[in-house]
């Protein structure tokens, strides 16, 4: 019989500080002034440069590392303690997002208010997001769907930031860096501002163990035991968000240390709230401090954004996680909701075209400032070098892109049976750009026409990833939604990454995360037209297929159906459209969710009809959605995929709540 010896918590926490030591030692000698750990030994006790850059630039970032990091775990130990969710944290639940956008908000428009109150407009900005998220979840807090609504949270408010730093480029110059996480830290006034609220709330946080160990039982045991359960979560809700708030108010938003940190302790053996908060810290630190140094020791004399560094570490992990919770929670699978449209089907696509012509015609019309005069369209206007070279190819690449995204909607819809499915949510918009930009940085001798495939590549490994991790639970919607959420996480990771190491401009980073139809010509209308005319054909080869395959495995095989074929058929079809279309214009999202519920609402389930009015729908809200960019904020511009994801956004979030 082998005994397992557990060491002691002390013992734990020995071998944790030694290695947070290391680990900042190591750091102190990183940057672009090379010195080694002997200089720094010898000369940082005399006044000049050395003692200068040591405590000055170094040793603040290595404090405000430790501060960060511990405080973002222990918020992360409350939070999955309060929800009894092992996939909670300040990133997964919205809070970080929610804490940035009001912090770019203000500094917009309120920049005095910001400049006194960081911490209060951080704070009001997270409290925000997590009743938000609380109340569209409702009380029965299900891990995995507490989890996917506050990352599509974390989505909405991400886009009404990434369109605030846009739109209003010269307010939020220098925000890109901070927004995506970084320990940048000029002076010791970050710590200084950060240190006391930090220590207050950990202070909170052990005086609450003993009572957060009874919760642990359950509300009703809590009560019996003489604890009053509602204060004692109010005050761990405040404790969490003051944590996660402050935090962000400084260093901007940092992922996955408060999902992480808290599962190794508990991993560690260390029982009680107490030890764990005091151990959770420590773990938060070590992983915030060695993800800094991992990303200084990529690149050397760069600052790539250790927010970005933890998404790479932490995707895995709540890969992980999430397939572990998943399986208890699974719900088998989920029919695909539609019904008969009440007026004939060839009104519905006379309705549809006519709208579609509108459209076109209005977005043509329309050159940045203003519509074009009926004498103008008289006169020729319409035909002008400027319309024929630049208007009319980016409204018809916007067009057949939008056909693209929504027919793969549709086939990765019906192939898995799963009304989240998507090229955005499962990951492949993501996991296309990260391949896109991985070719355009480490490759850019060799030919443009190459781009394509590079997204293909990092579209089929992306979804490649989520299928074989979730087909043991028959790719239950709620598993293979978080599933592509926490591959997206590691694709856009990728990208920042790349986006920084490249040294690429603000602007043009954020519109190609955010998507664009900008400045999309004849060629790219050339290439997409090709992608279109080879794909979509085959699709409606897979129509009854896909017809026979919604009644179930069993029913299609017993009907003759080869099933595994035809899902790979639909499954490569389906990511090579969203491949390309990432490839084009950028990570566009919700095109492929939103075109086919819409066309299932209206026309049922037959899915040569959701076919047709998929494309019809994919193609108008795309050039709807650039025509929206121009219009609204004339002459500037907002991205086509930053106005999807205001509307789409939304909408996953009522499927969410409804299924």
């Amino acid at each position: 019989m082998k005994v397992r010896i557990q060491p002691k918590p002390s013992s734990l926490f020995l071998g944790g500080f030694l290695l947070l030591l290391f680990l900042s030692i190591i750091h102190l000698t990183q940057g672009q002034a090379d010195y080694s750990l002997l200089t720094l030994l010898t000369d940082v006790w005399r006044e000049g440069r050395v003692q200068d850059i040591i405590l000055g630039l170094r040793l603040p970032r290595v404090v405000m590392g430790i501060l960060a990091g511990g405080a973002l775990a222990v918020a992360g130990l409350f939070l999955q303690t309060l929800t009894k969710n092992p996939l909670a944290s300040a990133s997964t639940l919205g809070i970080n997002a929610g804490a940035f956008l009001f912090v770019v908000i203000c500094t917009i428009f309120f920049p005095a208010v910001i400049g006194k109150y960081p911490f209060f407009i951080s704070i009001l900005g997270a409290t925000v997001s997590a009743l938000l998220v609380m109340g569209l979840v409702g009380k029965t807090l299900e891990p995995v769907r507490v989890a996917l609504t506050g990352m599509i949270v974390s989505l909405l408010f991400s886009s009404f930031t990434g369109a605030l730093q846009l739109l209003f480029e010269n307010e939020t110059n220098g925000l890109f860096l901070w927004g995506s996480g970084t320990l940048i830290q000029l002076d010791w006034s970050g710590v200084k501002f950060s240190i006391i609220f930090i220590t207050i709330a950990i202070i909170v946080a052990i005086l609450l163990g003993s009572k957060l160990d009874a919760l642990t039982l359950g509300d009703q045991v809590a009560t019996s035991l003489g604890q009053s359960v509602f204060k004692v979560k109010v005050v761990a809700w405040l404790a969490a968000i003051v944590l996660a708030a402050v935090t962000v108010s400084v260093v901007g938003p940092i992922g996955f240390v408060g999902l992480i940190a808290p599962h190794i302790v508990r991993l560690l053996g260390v029982k009680g709230h107490r030890l764990q908060i005091v151990h959770t810290f420590l773990w938060g630190a070590i992983l915030l401090i060695g993800a800094d140094v991992l990303a200084r020791m990529i690149a050397p004399g760069q600052e790539i954004p250790v927010g970005a560094m933890t998404a790479l570490i932490g995707g895995p992990w709540l890969m992980v996680l999430a397939y572990r919770t998943g399986k208890r929670y699974q719900k088998g699978e989920t029919r695909l909701g539609g019904r008969e449209i009440p007026f004939s089907f060839k009104w519905l696509l006379v309705s549809l075209t006519a709208l579609l012509a509108c459209m076109l015609l209005v977005a043509v019309s329309f050159g940045g400032t203003s519509f074009l005069t009926i004498d103008e369209w008289l006169d020729g206007s319409l035909t002008s070098p400027f319309v024929m070279q630049f208007r009319i190819p980016r409204i018809l690449t916007a067009f057949v892109v939008g056909m693209l995204l929504a027919m793969s909607g549709v086939l990765l819809q019906g192939v898995l049976r799963n009304p989240l499915a998507d090229p955005s949510v499962l990951g492949i918009t993501s996991g296309g750009g990260a391949g896109a930009m991985v070719f355009l940085v480490l490759f850019p001798g060799v030919s443009i026409q190459f781009l394509p495939f590079a997204a293909l590549v990092g579209a089929l490994t992306a979804i490649t990833i989520i299928l074989v991790s979730t087909w043991k639970s028959r790719w239950n919607s709620m598993l293979l939604a978080l599933m592509g959420v926490a591959v997206s996480a590691i694709g856009s990771a990728i990208i920042q990454i790349l986006i920084v190491k490249a040294k690429l401009g603000v602007a043009p980073a954020l519109t190609w995360l955010s998507g664009s139809t900008y400045a999309k010509g004849w060629e790219e209308l050339r290439i997409v037209l090709l992608i279109a005319l080879l794909t979509i054909p085959v699709s409606f080869l897979l129509v009854r297929k896909l017809d026979v395959l919604s009644f179930g495995d069993d029913v299609a095989s017993g009907l003759g159906l080869k099933v595994s074929k035809t899902k790979i058929m639909a499954i490569l079809l389906g990511v090579g459209m969203g491949a390309a279309s990432v490839s084009i214009v950028g990570t566009i999202g919700f095109i492929g969710l939103l075109a086919p519920h819409a066309a299932r609402r209206i026309v049922g389930f037959e899915h040569k009809r959701v076919i047709i009015v998929s494309l019809l729908l994919g193609g108008i809200l795309l050039v709807g959605a650039d025509f929206l960019g121009r219009l609204v904020l004339a002459p500037k511009e907002i991205p086509s995929g930053l106005v999807v994801a205001l509307i789409g956004t939304p909408y996953l979030l009522y499927l969410l709540r409804k299924t």
